[in-house]
């Protein structure tokens, strides 16, 4: 496989990256290396590696900033394929904007700010990518990616151009499409915003900041919220009723700031991380009633307790 990936890399000279360390790509510093990586400079090339890997059936991720992602101790046997700067483009077009889907948040609602958009501002502090985002249907302060998406490009299983509109997405809270049909790529996000008072916007997103620091244990590696919002309650408020802020398990903590963060408190393992949520699930299902459930994607193969 090699071979066949370092011919896709000559013809478009770019790198064939070995061995590379996840925790260094990903928000959680955590995880092993991946055997192969490549910075996919366009569609071109991700089409060409996404060929091959189908072609092969060899295991293949594409990755943005890394922001809700926990990689293994043992790494990721495969292909990493990473979408950044060179996907970053926007166009705009009769009210609807495209983001690609390797552009920062940060960098979408920044754009959104300056332009007097509305409908972005609870999105802004979110760390992650456009396509990441809407991979996951990502919100904040009752703003989220299904309120603003009217359509999305993304790439098939056999590296074709696909669009599909916003009513089949499947958006729900912290769902999407794109979670039951991994092989697809997403390459663009359309929005469409309201126009607005660009100082009320601005103010919006510094309040919002605001909170996030203050709230947020931003100063430690997490994947940002470790469960997902159960059926009932909130699962950062369980765990603390449990009395678990503070608990830790080899490097990895229960943030005593936001007990919704498993922080990466002091050089954690994949398997800190794991135990830890393991107890903190068992912990509040005995004493509460609820089961709650991972939110980052796990990246990499282990072994179920």
């Amino acid at each position: 496989m090699r071979e066949k990936l370092l011919a896709i890399c000559q013809k478009y000279d770019i790198p064939l990256l070995e061995q590379v360390p996840l925790k260094e790509h990903t928000t959680f510093r955590i995880g092993g290396n991946a055997e192969y990586w490549i910075e996919a400079k366009n569609t071109e090339i991700l089409s060409e590696l996404v060929r091959l890997c189908r072609g092969e059936n060899y295991p293949c991720f594409v990755m943005g900033k890394g922001s809700n992602i926990l990689a293994t101790d043992k790494g990721y046997q495969g292909l990493v394929i990473h979408m950044g700067n060179d996907f970053s483009a926007i166009h705009e077009n009769d009210g609807i904007i495209t983001f690609q889907a390797g552009i920062s948040l940060a960098k979408a609602s920044k754009y959104a700010e300056e332009h007097s958009l509305s409908g972005m501002e609870g999105l802004s502090g979110i760390p992650g990518t456009m396509g990441g985002a809407l991979y996951m249907n990502a919100g904040a302060y009752n703003y989220e990616m299904s309120q603003i998406v009217t359509s999305c490009q993304y790439m098939d299983e056999m590296g074709n151009l696909q669009t599909i509109s916003a009513d089949k997405l499947e958006l729900s809270y912290r769902h999407s499409y794109f979670m039951e049909h991994p092989e697809n790529i997403i390459i663009s996000v359309s929005v469409r915003l309201n126009a607005g008072e660009r100082e009320e916007i601005s103010a919006k997103m510094r309040d919002f900041l605001t909170r996030r620091n203050e709230k947020q244990p931003l100063n430690y590696p997490s994947a940002g919220s470790t469960f997902k919002r159960p059926k009932e309650g909130y699962a950062s408020r369980l765990i603390d009723e449990c009395g678990l802020k503070g608990y830790t398990v080899g490097g990895a903590q229960v943030s005593e700031k936001h007990a919704g963060f498993v922080i990466n408190w002091n050089h954690a393992t994949f398997a800190d991380v794991m135990e830890l949520c393991a107890n903190v699930q068992k912990i509040v299902e005995e004493k509460k009633g609820i089961s709650l459930e991972l939110e980052p994607i796990i990246l990499g193969t282990y072994q179920k307790e």
